[in-house]
């Protein structure tokens, strides 16, 4: 379900879903032991919701496996580009499992549901920017929405090119499907991820816009972007690189 953000975090609260998370050993399972990146909320002001009804900006938010149903920790880079934007903002999370169990069938419901929820709003709000955020399983979905998921084995094909045009960022961390070398790809990683996209998808990606439009985080030793030993690593991206990751989204979107 897609959520107002009216104000500014230091004025009015988001409503920001607080439940417990199982902690998981694949995508955050420990992320309890993980501080997030601390965030710093400029002045509040109001942002008003246009008669339309659509915000200006929707981020659409891919959490990691195992977290409970929402945004995950994911909703910490939400609320920093929630706060730091001057435009109206909406967001919702992706309904999928997440889970690791059946992966490929979690993945692939993961793609369809965020292609639908991205279809829903680009019909309803055809002026309104909208952007991936993603964790994880979820980085993997975010990419997949372009790409189709054919790399875990599924068969999710890529939204349609007209809807997919109203995407202005994607941004992600711990993409399993992560292949080295790619001009969006950001971090220290020198291996590929455990499902390693095809040449197909990396063309879908960059038709799509690659670098201009998608900034991927993946560094070396994480377990399942870069086929690595290192679980820490997979979970402290938000400590690394959650400022760097808002300054793009705000850039790509507008202020």
């Amino acid at each position: 379900m897609k959520r107002w953000i009216p104000m500014k975090r230091s004025a009015i609260k988001p409503e920001v879903r607080r439940r417990g998370r199982r902690l998981p050993r694949y995508a955050l399972a420990v992320a309890l032991c993980v501080p997030l990146a601390a965030l710093a909320a400029p002045q509040a002001h109001a942002v008003a919701p246009p008669s339309s009804g659509c915000a200006a900006v929707n981020l659409i938010v891919a959490r990691a496996s195992t977290e409970a149903p929402g945004e995950g920790i994911t909703q910490s880079l939400a609320t920093q580009i929630v706060d730091s934007s001057t435009q109206t903002v909406s967001q919702e999370a992706v309904v999928y499992p997440a889970t690791l169990t059946n992966y490929t069938s979690s993945e692939s419901q993961g793609v369809t549901n965020a292609e639908q929820e991205l279809t829903t709003a680009v019909k309803n709000c055809p002026s309104q920017k909208e952007v991936l955020l993603g964790y994880s399983q979820g980085a993997e979905v975010s990419m997949d929405v372009v790409a189709g998921n054919s790399e875990v084995g599924g068969t999710v094909a890529a939204v349609a090119t007209s809807i997919s045009s109203h995407v202005v960022a994607i941004a992600n961390f711990g993409d399993p499907g992560h292949v080295v070398g790619q001009p969006w790809d950001l971090g220290t990683a020198t291996r590929a991820g455990l499902f390693p996209r095809s040449s197909s998808q990396l063309q879908s990606l960059s038709a799509f816009g690659g670098a201009s439009k998608i900034a991927a985080w993946c560094d070396a030793n994480d377990p399942y972007c870069a086929s690595g030993a290192n679980l820490e690593v997979h979970l402290t991206y938000l400590d690394r690189y959650q400022n760097a990751a808002a300054q793009f989204v705000l850039s790509k979107i507008g202020g």
